[in-house]
Parts: C-alpha cells; structure tokens; sequence
C-alpha cells in the first residue's frame, strides 16, 4: 500500500525537492552577490526620492487596534454566513437555529460594544454637545 502511495505522488516529491531546491540557490546567490555595504543611508527608508521626515515609531490610538479587531470579527462572521448560506438546503432547520444563535451572539457583542462607548470615536467634547443638542 505504501509503494503504491509512493508511486502515486512521485510528482509532488519532485516539485517539492524543487522548490526547496531554488528557494536555496536565490537565498545563496542573493547573499553572495548582494551588497554588504551598510552605512547612514542604507539604515533609511525609501520615500520616492524624498528625505523622510519624523519618526517611523510614532504611537496609535489604541481604538485603531479595536477597529481592526471589529473588523476581523465581522468578517469571520460573513465568512461563515456564506458558508452556511451555500449549504442552506442541506443544514435544514438545525442549521438555521446554528445561525441564528451565531448571529445573535454577535450582535450581543457588537451592543455592548456600542453600551460601553467603544465604538464612540468623537473627542469627549464633542458628544456632550451632540448630547445637549439631542436633549
């Protein structure tokens, strides 16, 4: 059983050995013809000819974090939805339970989010003005 496995996927084997095999030769060959050369400017970015200014490690709000994270969220959850819209016929009623309480755990976790002000973006001014124009 297992010669004939081998003999099945000799291909792959061979494209494997391949690939690591020029993976190595360009690692080689870049480190042996590159340049080794460090100095002032090759420690700065490129900016298009441009001379770069400020610092590359300035510090980000920590909501940008949260929006990046939101979105990953909800895009897993699209992901699954189609899935699960694809197979709609073949899941049946349990399927559609299966939904229902993914999307409602969801949107559970997106109203606390929106409860506890992470969601808020406005600068703490701002929305108590918008709150007394609201009143």
């Amino acid at each position: 059983d297992a010669v004939t496995t081998m003999s099945q996927n000799w291909a792959f084997a061979v494209f494997l050995l391949g690939v690591c095999g020029l993976i190595a030769f360009m690692l080689g060959l870049s480190s042996l013809l590159g340049s080794k050369a460090w100095g002032r400017s090759k420690n700065e970015p490129f900016e298009s000819g441009m001379l770069p200014t400020g610092s590359a490690r300035l510090r980000l709000s920590a909501k940008f974090y949260l929006v990046a994270m939101l979105f990953v969220i909800f895009d897993v959850e699209a992901l699954y939805l189609f899935a699960w819209a694809v197979s709609v016929r073949e899941s049946g009623w349990a399927g559609l339970i299966e939904a229902t309480v993914f999307i409602a755990i969801l949107l559970a976790g997106l109203v606390y989010l929106w409860r506890i002000g992470a969601l808020d973006w406005a600068p703490q001014g701002r929305r108590e003005r918008q709150a007394k124009l609201k009143q």
